[in-house]
C-alpha cells in the first residue's frame, strides 16, 4: 500500500472534500462514527485508522488511496501505461521524443512520490541519453535511478546498474565496466538471487566488453549462461538482445551458421515487437558476421541498412560505430577512398571518452589505407593514435594486432629497435588469452 500522508494533511483533505460535497460532519460520520470524531480528524489531532478512512472515502465517493495520499484515482496505473508508451517510443528510435515523455513522467512521479515510476523514468532517460551518445548524462540518470531504489532488492536495481556499466563501456572504460558487471553477477549468484531476467540482462551485456578485452573464454561462458537462462526469461526483447550478443561469441568460436541462426531469431523477435533500433543493431551484427565470413557484398548491405536505420533515429554514437565497420568492408572491397572519407567524417564524433574502441579501429584502418598509398608517416601517426586509445580503454583483444602492424611498419622503415618494442608490447597483451586482470570469475548461477 502507498505511504499515507500525515494526519494534518489528511484532515485538511477530508474537510475540503466534505465541503465540496456540501455534507455536514454528522452526515459524513454516521452511522459508524460521531461528528466529534470527524471534527477532531479534520483538525489533524488524530491519526485515522484504515477502517475509518475507508468509511469516509466511501461517503465522499473517492478511492481510499486518493483520500490517504492525495493522489488522483488510478494515477499509478495511468503513469504505468504512459511508461509503456515512452518505452515503445524509444524502441522505435525516437530518443528525443521519448526523453520528453520520460521527463514529464519523472516530474509527476516526484510530485506524487511514486518511487517505482520515478526509478523507471530515470532509467528511461538514461537509455535515451545512451541512444544519442550523451554518456555522462546517461550515467547520471542511471545513478539517480539506483539511488531511488537503494532500499529495493538487487534484482530490481540491475537495469540501472547495467545502464551505468554500458555507459562506461561506451566511454572506453572497459575494465571498470567489466568490474561492475562481474561484481553484480557475483552478488546475485552468491546471494541466491537467481532472477532470470536480471541475470540474462547482465550476461548478455558483458559479452561485448569481454570480447574487446580479449577475454574470449569468459565471453563464451557468459553466452552459454545467457542461452541457458533465456527459456526462463519473461521479456522477449531481452531474449532478442541476448541472441544478438551471443552471436559474437559463436562467431569467435568459428560457429558461423549458429551465429547467423541466433541473429535470425533476434531479428524475428524485434520485427514482431516493432523495436526498430534493436532491429538496426541486429543488421549491424549480421553485417559483422558476414564480414568475418568473407561475404563482403552481403556485409555491406547489412551494415548500410543498419547505418540508415540508426542515422534516421539520431543514434549518433551507434551510427558512427557502424560506419567504422562499414568502412572496413568497403576497404576490403577495393573502395578505399570511400572508406577513408567515411572514417574521417565519423572520427569527429568519436573520442577517448566516447567510443574509444571504435575510434581506435578508425585510426587503425586509416593507417592501413595510408600504408597502401605508401604514406608511411600518416600510417604511423594513425597507428600510434589507435594504440593510445586501446591502451586507455584496456582493449587487449585488439592491441596485439595493432602492435604487429606498427612493428611491421617501423621495421620496414629501418627502425628495428622501435619495431622490437612494438612487438614486445603486443606479445605482452597475448600472454593470458581468455582472462581479464580483474581476478577470479564471478560465481555461477545454478543451471
Amino acid at each position: 500500500m502507498a505511504k499515507r500522508d500525515d494526519p494534518e494533511t489528511i484532515g485538511r483533505r477530508v474537510q475540503r472534500l466534505r465541503r465540496e460535497r456540501e455534507l455536514t460532519q454528522r452526515q459524513l460520520a454516521e452511522p459508524a462514527y460521531t461528528p466529534a470524531y470527524i471534527s477532531t480528524l479534520e483538525a489533524g489531532r488524530v491519526r485515522p485508522s484504515d477502517e475509518a478512512l475507508r468509511h469516509i472515502a466511501e461517503r465522499l465517493g473517492v478511492a481510499f488511496d486518493e483520500l490517504a495520499t492525495g493522489r488522483p484515482a488510478h494515477l499509478a496505473t495511468d503513469l504505468r501505461l504512459r511508461l509503456t508508451g515512452a518505452q515503445r517510443t524509444l524502441a522505435t528510435g525516437e530518443a528525443g521524443k521519448a526523453a520528453e515523455q520520460y521527463a514529464r513522467l519523472l516530474a509527476e512521479a516526484e510530485e506524487h512520490e511514486l518511487t517505482d515510476v520515478r526509478a523507471e523514468a530515470l532509467l528511461g532517460l538514461g537509455e535515451c541519453a545512451l541512444e544519442t551518445g550523451e554518456l555522462a548524462s546517461g550515467r547520471q540518470f542511471f545513478e539517480r535511478s539506483e539511488q531511488v531504489l537503494a532500499e529495493a532488492p538487487l534484482p530490481a536495481r540491475v537495469p540501472a546498474l547495467r545502464g551505468r556499466a554500458v555507459s562506461h563501456y561506451l566511454a572506453g572504460e572497459l575494465r571498470y565496466a567489466v568490474y561492475l558487471f562481474e561484481s553484480t553477477l557475483d552478488e546475485l549468484n552468491r546471494g541466491g538471487l537467481h532472477d532470470p531476467d536480471a541475470l540474462l540482462l547482465l550476461y548478455a551485456s558483458v559479452i561485448g566488453p569481454y570480447m574487446d578485452m580479449g577475454a574470449h573464454a569468459r565471453a563464451a561462458q557468459a553466452a552459454e549462461f545467457a542461452l541457458a537462462l533465456a527459456p526462463q526469461a519473461g521479456d522477449p526483447a531481452l531474449v532478442a538482445r541476448m541472441h544478438r550478443s551471443v552471436a559474437r561469441t559463436l562467431l569467435a568460436e568459428g560457429r558461423i551458421a549458429e551465429a547467423d541462426a541466433s541473429l535470425a531469431k533476434a531479428a524475428e523477435l524485434y520485427r514482431h515487437l516493432q523495436l526498430r533500433t534493436e532491429l538496426a543493431n541486429c543488421h549491424w551484427m549480421r553485417g559483422y558476421v558476414c564480414a568475418q565470413n568473407g561475404e563482403l557484398q552481403r556485409a555491406e548491405e547489412e551494415l548500410r541498412a543498419a547505418q540508415t536505420m540508426l542515422s534516421a533515429r539520431r543514434a549518433a554514437l551507434y551510427t558512427s560505430q557502424v560506419a567504422v565497420e562499414l568502412a572496413d568492408v568497403l576497404h576490403r572491397r577495393g573502395k578505399s577512398e570511400e572508406a577513408a572519407g567515411l572514417l574521417r567524417q565519423v572520427l569527429g564524433d568519436l573520442s577517448p571518452e566516447r567510443g574509444a574502441v571504435h575510434a581506435a579501429a578508425a585510426h587503425r584502418l586509416l593507417g592501413i589505407i595510408a600504408e597502401d598509398a605508401r604514406d608511411t608517416e600518416a600510417a604511423e601517426e594513425h597507428y600510434v593514435r589507435a594504440l593510445s586509445l586501446l591502451e586507455h580503454a584496456g582493449a587487449a583483444g585488439d592491441l596485439a594486432d595493432l602492435c604487429r602492424l606498427l612493428g611491421d611498419l617501423l621495421r620496414r622503415t629501418g627502425r628495428v629497435e622501435a619495431a622490437l618494442d612494438a612487438y614486445r608490447t603486443g606479445l605482452g597483451h597475448r600472454t593470458a588469452p581468455g582472462t581479464t586482470t580483474l581476478g577470479p570469475a564471478p560465481a555461477q548461477p545454478p543451471l
